[in-house]
């Protein structure tokens, strides 16, 4: 029996060089650049190399959680769940270290395969039924948070010996300058994703799904399958990220990660992915979340600014790169990756 072909790609007209897909990453890295350069040059110490390696340790839970929702909108969709499964993997995390003595290596598979079965869960309920992934994941993120409270409506402190050491684990790269072990397994998630969205039939389905499901189906691709892995996918990513974020608390909390849906999406379309589906890298998510955290630690930096103007920042952002999205896309077409 013959395979079902993969998609490829029309010739797209370029740009200096650059398709017009290709134009949004672009940008996103030269502002990155152009950011941290005026940090170097506004404020001394502003980037040196620890500076630079805690946007990543500060930031590994958003880098994590923001691969697995770049894939859901690669796909055409949307997960709002993936702040409250991150609390809700705290959460279980802390009881079963805490309250009942697991060791962290029995406890950390177990809330990790969880994850990735309440994402298929929502997967299969949005491919089975044609429901809509906005509403599927709000009640999804209703019921994980809800969860959260049914263990426990206070914090939950880790005091465990073996997991608060794993937790401050540090690897030096060179005299000075070290990464935390949330970092390092940020660092893997992003190679891993770039590796699934680019090098294998998985992710060219993605990217096939999300530029035109009907195609995609007349192709003979596996449609049905790849949508609930890809919520599968999220929600390990989004329990992996509650890993990490508990290493980085020592805490489990039902309010554990409110709102980091949203910056997650931010991160996301600030890295060049379209929120319509079908474009975008994961290589652009990790320099998105970079964005974040250089906007953070420049207000930081500043000691006059009120840690709102970092919302206010972001959002004028996520405004501009939707209407260069919007141009870029009436430049292109409507074809995959």
């Amino acid at each position: 029996m013959a395979m079902p072909p993969t998609p490829t790609a029309p010739t797209r007209p370029t740009v200096r060089g650059l398709s017009a897909a290709q134009w949004p990453l672009a940008l996103t890295v030269m502002l990155f650049a152009a950011m941290a350069a005026y940090g170097s040059f506004a404020y001394e110490g502003f980037f040196s190399a620890q500076v630079f390696l805690n946007l990543l340790i500060d930031n590994a839970f958003l880098a994590i959680v923001a691969v697995g929702m770049t894939f859901v909108i690669l796909s055409g969709g949307i997960d709002l769940s993936v702040g409250s499964v991150i609390a809700l993997t705290t959460m279980t995390l802390a009881t079963l270290v805490e309250r009942h003595g697991w060791a962290a290596a029995g406890a950390i598979p177990l809330v990790l395969a969880l994850g990735a079965l309440f994402g298929a869960c929502q997967g299969l309920l949005i491919q089975r039924f044609r429901l809509q992934p906005f509403i599927v994941t709000l009640a999804g993120m209703f019921l994980a948070r809800g969860l959260c409270y049914l263990i426990s409506i206070d914090s939950i402190s880790i005091g465990n010996e073996a997991f608060s050491e794993l937790a401050q684990q540090r690897f030096e790269l060179w005299e000075g300058a070290s990464l935390s072990i949330g970092a390092l397994i940020a660092l893997v998630v992003v190679a891993a994703g770039i590796y699934l969205a680019h090098g294998t039939a998985f992710g060219r389905t993605v990217y096939a799904i999300g530029g035109n499901e009907q195609s995609a189906l007349l192709m003979g691709l596996p449609v049905a399958r790849t949508t609930v892995l890809v919520y599968a996918l999220s929600g390990f990513c989004s329990a992996l990220a509650g890993v990490v974020f508990a290493f980085y608390m020592l805490s489990g909390y039902g309010l554990h990660a409110m709102g980091l849906e949203l910056d997650t999406i931010a991160a996301v379309v600030i890295g060049g992915t379209l929120l319509t589906g079908g474009v975008g890298y994961v290589a652009g998510t990790l320099f998105g979340v970079l964005i974040l955290g250089v906007i953070q630690t420049l207000i930081s930096f500043d000691g006059t600014l009120s840690s709102w103007w970092t919302r206010i920042v972001i959002g004028a952002l996520l405004f501009a790169f939707c209407l260069l999205q919007r141009l870029f896309e009436a430049g292109r077409g409507r074809s995959p990756l």
